[in-house]
């Protein structure tokens, strides 16, 4: 059953009902009187298992591929290496294409 939260409009105390979705609102205020009325917030949500990350949906091989990528001491040493670089990936890049 779900719990509801309601606040009073003329005391402003806050009272937590457990009701089922048949039963009627809370109204009046146990404490002074007061008129009720329901606050709603924000609900927490929490995703368990496999499938709801983005990280769940790649294969292990390109997972780690980015990673060894962006280390901030490889991105120093590229660009010394630049010119030379793409002359040497090229032909390893044909070449792995033309295996699949």
């Amino acid at each position: 059953m779900p719990t509801y939260e309601y606040e009073c409009q003329a005391c402003h105390e806050r009272v937590e009902a457990v009701q089922r979705f048949s039963d009627p609102a809370l109204s009046t205020c146990p404490l002074c009187g007061g008129e009720l009325r329901k606050v709603f917030s924000a609900v927490g949500i929490v995703f368990k298992g496999s499938g709801f990350y983005k990280n769940d949906s790649r294969g292990a091989s390109s997972s780690t591929t980015p990673s060894t990528s962006t280390t901030k001491g490889d991105a120093s040493s590229t660009p010394s290496t630049t010119p030379s670089a793409p002359a040497a990936s090229t032909p390893a890049a044909s070449a792995s294409s033309s295996s699949d």
